[in-house]
């Protein structure tokens, strides 16, 4: 093989990241520690696409565009009590949980595009979803 035939090989992806934050208490139900009571957190967001092409203008996606759908898919998070939202009715708010709604409502408007989407809770502690 050569080395021209060997680098057709490789593909190449594109990554594309915009970050938002919003302000949120829970508590943590069945916890068994201090997650158990009320606490809060300003949590930063990251919604990560890829693609492998770019447009004429070499742009991938258009920043304004992702980040109003991560706007859009976090609006009802904002300032709230996140166990009173019927989608942690049955299910704690944790990292892990909003990472995955917040993920399905971004693909719901941006495509599959969308490869993952992190939540952090503190400045070391985060939690992602992506899809296989």
């Amino acid at each position: 093989m050569t080395r021209h035939s060997v680098r057709r090989m490789i593909e190449t992806v594109f990554e594309i990241m915009v970050e938002t934050t919003f302000d949120a208490a829970h508590c943590l139900r069945g916890y068994g520690g201090n997650c158990e009571k009320l606490h809060g957190h300003t949590y930063r967001v990251q919604c990560f696409l890829t693609t492998d092409e770019l447009d004429g203008r070499g742009i991938a996606f258009d920043f304004r565009e992702i980040k109003k759908a991560l706007a859009e898919a976090v609006s009802d998070l904002d300032h709230t009590f996140l166990n009173d939202l019927p989608s942690f009715a049955t299910q704690n708010p944790t990292a892990e949980n909003l990472s995955r709604l917040i993920f399905e409502r971004v693909k719901s408007t941006l495509g599959r595009a969308v490869a993952k989407v992190t939540v952090w809770e503190t400045a070391s502690s985060a939690a992602t979803y992506s899809e296989a």
